[in-house]
Formats: C-alpha cells, structure tokens, sequence
C-alpha cells in the first residue's frame, strides 16, 4: 500500500491523495490549488497517472479545494464512480457548476482584455465537464462498510466542519487507513462535532490551525459591537464569507441578535446565489447539525436575497448604513469583488472575514494590513477598516485536534496534511508534546509506502 501527495502537502490547498494498493487505485479528494500562483499552476499540469487508470475517487467534503478538480479529471478521461455522503453530493451540485462558470468567465474576461499568455485563453473545465462529474457521484450513508474489490473497502463517519463531512476509514490486508479530511470544532455554531475514531493504522491528519488556539471571544458580542460602530458611521459592513458553511453561520448569528434586539434595524443582504441554494440544503439536514427546523429555515428570512447581477450592482451604489453578506470567503471570485471595488477604499466601511484566509489570497493580503489590492487588473485602495473574526472558522484548532485524537489508540503511522509549513511544524511539535507521538510531514509528489 502507497499514497502519492498530489496536493494538501506542505500547504493548506488542492487536496489529492493517490492510493495504491497493488490492484487497486483509489484517488481520495480532487481539489483545486488556490492561492499563490505557484499553488494554482499545478490545477493545470497533467497528473503522474491516467485518469482513466483509477478505480474510484473518494471525496471527504464538498469545499472547492477538496472537491473543485472533479470536472477536469473527468474531462481527462475520468469515468467514475465518485463516492460522497448525500449532503456532500447535493452541495456539489450547487458548487461545481458554479467553479466551471467562473472558468468560463475568466477565460472570457482574459480573451477579452488579452492578458492571457495563451491565445485563446481556455478555462480549466466547463460548466458541462462538471455536470459528467456529477452524473458519476455514488451517495453512500455513515457508517456503511462499501466493498471496492480486491479486499479493500471503506466507510465514513462525520467529521463536523460542513455538512456532509467525513472521515474516510480504507481497510485493507495491509491495515486500517483513516483520512481525517476536514476535522470540524467540539463547539461550532452550526455543526455537530466530529464523531471520535478508535483505532488507526495510519492516519492522514489535518493541520490547518496546528500552531494555533482559537481565540476565547463571543462572536455574537463581536458581531453585535461591529454592527453598532457600522451603524454609527452609516458604514456599509461587507462579509466575504464561503457560501457553504460559512454564510449559514453568519445568519445565524444575525437572526439571533435580530431576535434578541441586540443590534438595529440595519439593513442585510444576502447576495450569493449559491449561498442561497446551500441555505436550502441546511433545511433538508436538519440531522448533521445544531439548529432546530425553526431555526434553519429562519436563516432564509434573515437576510433580502440578491438574486440577479443588476440588483448586486444596485447594491454596490446605495448608501449605508448596511450589512452585506457574499461569497467568496477569502476574495478569491465572485461578486463580493465587485464590492470591494465600491466599499474598500471608503474608511466609513468595514470588510468584516470570518475564517482562515489561505496564504496567497486577498483576504489574507488584506487581514495582514494591505493597504491596496488588484482586483480586475485594477488597484484596489484598502481604507475600510478590515476585521478578521478566526472563532467563526470551521477547522478545529490544534487543542480541538488532540482532544479528537485522545480518544484513539496510537497509530503506526501518522502523516500531517493539510496545512502551510508553520501549521504543519506546529501541529508535528504538539502532538509529540501532548500525546508523544510522532509524525511526518510529506512534500508535494511524495510518494510513503507501508
């Protein structure tokens, strides 16, 4: 048994682990690589191996960085199948078309204005090429054991962080192998915590947070005093947040402060289509999360849903005060740019981000003091005064790991994915400190045999 890192090795992005087994080859998770231009410049180079080659591909979660190369393995040859958990599945539905739009736009937008170094710039995947990867995903429930040939098989257990999370255990002749995916908080707002794993072989293990501590701070309190400054100075609030996850969590938290007359009647937007489908989901899986029927289907009434490009244009031009919530979270894409061309440069503003913002982004140029950003191959002015909430992040911290972890018996083999080099180094020192155990950390294109 090997596993090749083809991505989420020595940085937080484009998760893609190849499983081989002798007769067996099992890719678990197709991500895209965001961030610094030398991450995303592997979403365009060929893969070490043939897609038609793998037998299956295993995803843990929907979030585009595990999930956002399904189309392009498909349009490379790739027939299936594609296993997930049922909300896992339905959030690709929303997301994958979505990251094949926005290709097809950049490409357009790229030949348009001819700043593309290829002639005529092409998108990576299309809206089409998503649609084939969706038509091979496989729906499979917790816990179920999946036979997938040669003595292999697998099953999922949840792994808190999103909907449809999981952690993928593979049994095979050669031992048990556990992917954490993404590991989610013992105290999310919206998610219930990771489900405990006993036992391990060998564990690929998140480090996103693995050298830090989520800060000991009442969101609710943080949103409610934002807001009233916001409200003082007829400010505009902007939320880059993700459309999946993050979105219902910062809905939430308005509609209880709403409830509780904590803040004014200050108008909010929700101007995310996908977040607004996403949203619906939520209602649908009442059973993965905290909220009560009431309260999920309430995060739909919180906020005035945008729908079309002409009413978030409209929006981007009226006055405050107002509260914008839009996707993307770490301001990679879509419309929450536009806005910030309208907003940023105003210090009667606040761009309030409410997760990890991945190294390379404008949202983490900006939480680190910016001062200007490019957006649309324009410069950008950063005058807003910009908030970086980390307790609202999805990924458990490096103490929520351990605990996590405590309840385990000690693997063979542990290897630290998922994380940048300091987050990685960290997480290898705590858990030695902690638990003594030790652990690698493979590099991109690594190749670990047991």
């Amino acid at each position: 048994m090997k596993i090749t890192f083809l991505g989420a090795a020595g940085t937080v992005t484009g998760s893609k682990f190849l499983l081989e087994t002798g007769k067996q080859r099992i890719l678990i998770d197709a991500g895209l690589f965001q961030g610094f231009k030398e991450l995303r410049v592997h979403n365009w180079q060929d893969l070490p191996f043939d897609p038609r080659s793998l037998d299956a591909v295993i995803i843990t979660h929907a979030h585009i960085d595990h999930t956002g190369y399904l189309p392009a393995l498909c349009k490379h040859g790739f027939i299936g199948p594609i296993y997930s958990t049922a909300a896992t599945k339905e959030l690709c539905e929303i997301l994958l078309p979505d990251a094949g739009y926005l290709q097809e736009e950049e490409a357009r937008f790229a030949n348009k204005h001819g700043f593309s170094k290829h002639q005529p710039a092409l998108p990576l995947f299309t809206v089409e090429d998503a649609r084939h990867a969706l038509a091979l995903f496989e729906q499979l429930p917790f816990h179920a054991w999946h036979e997938l040939g040669n003595k292999l098989s697998f099953q999922f257990t949840p792994a808190g962080h999103l909907l449809g999370a999981a952690c993928i255990h593979l049994k095979t002749d050669q031992g048990k192998l556990v992917v954490s995916g993404d590991i989610g908080r013992s105290n999310d707002l919206l998610i219930k915590p990771p489900e405990p794993v006993r036992q391990a072989d060998y564990l690929l293990l998140e480090s996103t947070y693995g050298n830090k501590d989520h800060q000991n701070q009442d969101p609710l309190q943080a949103f409610e005093d934002i807001i009233h400054q916001a409200w003082d100075r007829k400010g505009v609030i902007l939320i880059p947040a993700f459309a999946v996850g993050r979105v219902q969590a910062v809905l939430h938290i308005l509609h209880r402060l709403k409830r509780e007359g904590r803040i004014p009647e200050i108008p909010i937007y929700l101007d995310s289509p996908m977040a607004i489908l996403a949203t619906e989901v939520f209602c649908r899986y009442t059973h993965e999360h905290r909220l009560t029927a009431d309260e999920a289907r309430a995060l739909a009434k919180t906020a005035k849903a945008i729908e079309s490009q002409e009413e978030s244009k409209m929006l981007s031009q009226s006055k405050g005060p107002k509260l914008i919530v839009s996707a993307s979270g770490m301001a990679t894409g879509g419309r929450v740019l536009h806005h910030l061309k309208w907003f940023a440069p105003d210090p009667q503003n606040t761009i309030l981000f409410v997760g990890f913002q991945s190294p390379g982004t404008r949202g983490e140029a900006m939480v680190n003091g910016a001062t200007k950003i490019r957006v649309h191959g324009q410069d950008v002015s950063v005058r807003a005064k910009v908030v970086h909430l980390e307790n609202l992040s999805a990924h458990a911290d490096r103490n929520d790991i351990v605990r996590w972890l405590a309840q385990m018996k000690r693997p063979q083999k542990v290897i630290l994915v998922h994380g940048e080099p300091s987050a990685l180094l960290g997480m290898q020192a705590h858990l030695m400190e902690t638990l003594r155990w030790p652990s690698v950390i493979p590099k991109y294109g690594e190749t670990i045999q047991f």
